[in-house]
C-alpha cells in the first residue's frame, strides 16, 4: 500500500468560510461605535464619519436628547437632516442666556 496525499487548504480558504463583519474596520475607540450605530439607526451610512466627529466633540446627553427626538418621530423624511436639526437647537438652546 502506499500512503496517499493530502492536499493542503490554503489559508485563504479557511477564512473565506468564515464571515467577517465590516463594521469593526473603522471602530477603535466607543465614540465611533456609537457613531456607527447612530448612522445605522437613522438609515445614513454615507455620513457615518460626519456622526463620528459629532460623537467625539459634543456631549453625549445633546446627542442622546436628538437621537430620542427622531425615534419618536415616524413621518420624517429624513431621519439624518431631523436629527441635525433637533442637534443644532438643542446646542443652542443651551447657549442662550
Amino acid at each position: 500500500m502506499s500512503p496517499t496525499k493530502k492536499s493542503l487548504t490554503s489559508v485563504g480558504d479557511i477564512l473565506g468560510k468564515y464571515k467577517l463583519d465590516d463594521k469593526n474596520k473603522t471602530v477603535s475607540r466607543e465614540f465611533q461605535l456609537y457613531a456607527y450605530d447612530l448612522a445605522v439607526e437613522l438609515n445614513d451610512l454615507e455620513h457615518k464619519s460626519l456622526y463620528m466627529r459629532l460623537a467625539k466633540n459634543n456631549p453625549r446627553g445633546l446627542m442622546e436628547a436628538a437621537r430620542s427626538f427622531v425615534k419618536d418621530a415616524t413621518n420624517a423624511r429624513s431621519k439624518g437632516r431631523l436629527f441635525m436639526w433637533k442637534l443644532k437647537e438643542l446646542k443652542n438652546h443651551g447657549q442662550r442666556p
